[in-house]
C-alpha cells in the first residue's frame, strides 16, 4: 500500500512563501524602474526633437525674410507644441563681408544648461534663388 505524504510535506512553509514574495517584489520593482526610465527617455527625446525644430525655424526665418542680422547675440522665446523654448542666437561675421554665420542654441523652458539643440547656418547679404 502506498504511503501517504504527511501534511508537513504537502504545504509551503511561511518562510518559503515570504522568500518567494520578496523575489517577486524585487522583480516587479526592477521592471517598474526600467519602464520609468524608458518613459523619461521618451520625454527627453521629444523635448530635444522640438528644440531642434525651433533652431531650424530660426534659421529658416532669416532665409525667408532675406535679412542680414548684425553681429552679436539675440535671445527670445519660441513656442513649439505648446512649449515655450528659450533660444539664443550668436551671429558672427565671416571673412567675406557678404556672409554671416548664425549659431542657434535652444534651451528648456526653464533656461537651464546645457542646450537641448544646437544648429549652425549661414546667411548672405543677397541670396540667389
Amino acid at each position: 500500500m502506498p504511503r501517504q505524504p504527511s501534511k508537513r510535506s504537502r504545504a509551503f512553509t511561511l518562510l518559503e512563501v515570504m522568500v518567494a514574495l520578496a523575489i517577486v517584489a524585487i522583480a516587479l520593482l526592477a521592471a517598474l524602474r526600467v519602464a520609468g526610465q524608458a518613459a523619461g527617455g521618451a520625454t527627453d527625446m521629444r523635448m530635444r526633437m522640438l528644440a531642434g525644430w525651433v533652431a531650424g525655424n530660426r534659421l529658416a526665418e532669416h532665409r525667408a525674410r532675406r535679412d542680414f542680422p548684425p553681429p552679436g547675440i539675440a535671445q527670445g522665446v519660441a513656442v513649439q507644441a505648446g512649449i515655450a523654448f528659450q533660444w539664443r542666437e550668436e551671429v558672427t561675421p565671416m571673412q567675406s563681408p557678404a556672409f554671416r554665420r548664425v549659431d542657434v542654441m535652444v534651451f528648456a523652458p526653464s533656461g537651464e544648461e546645457p542646450a537641448l539643440a544646437r544648429l549652425s547656418g549661414f546667411v548672405t547679404r543677397a541670396e540667389v534663388r
